[in-house]
């Protein structure tokens, strides 16, 4: 029978990849009436509680993420 070696990871490399992801930029958002009032039917149609920031954030990320892999820079 062979011994497996346990792979490890250093725990300094975690604690770095960790403290990369902190949040520590606030934005404000301000939304009118019936921008509101969507959002609130989405919330309600998909059942979203108490976690609208992290709706926000994802919605927000997505576009942006997307619209820079559509618009990468070409050879020709």
């Amino acid at each position: 029978m062979k011994l497996q070696k346990k792979i490890s990871v250093d725990p300094e490399y975690l604690k770095k990849q960790k403290a990369s992801l902190v949040r520590k930029h606030r934005q404000v958002i301000y939304f009118n009436d019936s921008e509101m009032e969507a959002i609130r039917q989405y919330c309600e149609k998909f059942r979203v509680g108490s976690s609208r920031s992290v709706l926000y954030r994802e919605a927000i990320m997505e576009k942006i993420l997307s619209a820079l892999e559509d618009n990468h820079p070409t050879l020709f």
